[in-house]
């Protein structure tokens, strides 16, 4: 018998895409990404959050958030169109804004932005002299851009040498642009998030639901304001919990992988930095064996809905607003879409009981 939605707080569900590898195609590379973005606005979702990655094929599909959610917008009519993230240190803030504000538009005042400080060095190519500071930069870039939103006019030099003092335009339809700051794990970068009264996006990459607890109630101590925690899952549904395990072991396992490289040698939050072609193999696949197991059985949304819902009550129960739903991680288009019926059912069992569509 299927499990009713028993809490009395909802959970909201959205779509996150990154992309396993870009240099893959089956069929069109951008299918999975707008016919997803189609079933998430007809069935009640409450995103489709695209990323910012350059200079790699994990993720390599989104170089420019903006881009795909103008090309979302223009599919959709009610779900929200979100950056998750636009790597802040890597741009103008007059850009950031001005670009978002076409999104804005187009999407009939559906935008928002996760803004992020940056989360590999070789991404700072474009941008190296803001690589130390980033963080900080982050901070100040975001706070410029929601300025820009509100209509203030930002002083700059132009060609010339001269200042001036600018606004953007189009000027955007929402008064106050929906804002996160995304987070690998540094519950320094919550309070943070916390104090500009702005939410927080963050993964499972590296903490564990116990450690998000603690740095969700860092985060609401600090905060300004009401809140809200997008928590990002790797997630594929079906009928048969093992055959959903099965299906997902060899694309997820890659996933994992690929994923590990790139952390190992970022030096996220302070970590140490190590070589991932200095660690052994063995150690590496010891390592993506255990995240797998983690993932499949308590980090992501894998199984059958009424198995998934347990771990949404858990990430309810801490704080969690959202679980962005991450599909791209390797399956096949057309099977990722097929068990989309699944993630629409378990956001059914995750209303509260009374609350209708």
């Amino acid at each position: 018998m299927s499990r009713k939605p028993v809490s009395p707080r909802g959970m909201d569900f959205s779509l996150f895409y990154f992309a396993s590898d870009s240099r893959e195609l089956d069929g069109s590379r951008y299918r999975l990404l707008l016919d997803g973005a189609r079933f998430a606005d007809a069935n009640g979702f409450a995103a489709v959050w695209t990323p910012e990655r350059h200079f790699h094929p994990f993720g390599g599909l989104y170089p420019n958030p903006s881009v795909t959610g103008a090309a979302v917008a223009a599919v959709t009519e009610n779900v929200r169109l979100r950056a998750g993230s636009v790597v802040a240190p890597l741009h103008h803030p007059l850009r950031i804004a001005e670009e978002w504000s076409v999104v804005d538009n187009l999407s009939g005042g559906r935008a928002g932005i996760s803004f992020a400080s940056g989360w590999h060095a070789s991404d700072f190519a474009l941008r190296p002299e803001d690589y130390r500071d980033r963080r900080r930069v982050m901070v100040e870039r975001a706070e410029q851009v929601r300025r820009l939103w509100r209509g203030e006019a930002l002083a700059v030099r132009d060609g010339t040498g001269a200042e001036q003092r600018v606004r953007i335009h189009p000027s955007p339809i929402q008064s106050e642009l929906p804002t996160w700051i995304t987070s690998a794990g540094g519950v320094e970068t919550f309070r943070a998030a916390g104090r500009m009264g702005a939410g927080v996006l963050t993964h499972l990459l590296g903490q564990d639901i116990g450690d998000l607890a603690v740095k969700i109630r860092e985060y609401r101590r600090a905060s300004t304001g009401p809140g809200h925690v997008a928590l990002m899952v790797h997630a594929f549904l079906g009928d048969d919990a093992e055959e959903v395990r099965e299906l997902v072991r060899e694309p997820l396992t890659a996933y994992l992988r690929s994923s590990l490289g790139l952390l190992a040698g970022s030096g996220l939050d302070g970590r140490r930095r190590i070589d991932p072609a200095a660690l052994h193999p063995g150690d590496v696949d010891f390592m993506v064996r255990r995240a797998f197991d983690r993932y499949v059985d308590d980090g992501g949304l894998f199984g059958t809905p009424d198995r998934a819902l347990r771990v949404v009550e858990r990430l309810r129960a801490i704080g969690v607003d959202e679980v962005a739903c991450l599909i791209d991680f390797g399956l096949p288009t057309s099977t990722v879409l097929a068990g989309l019926d699944h993630l629409g059912r378990l956001r059914e069992l995750a209303r509260p009981v009374g609350v209708h569509p």
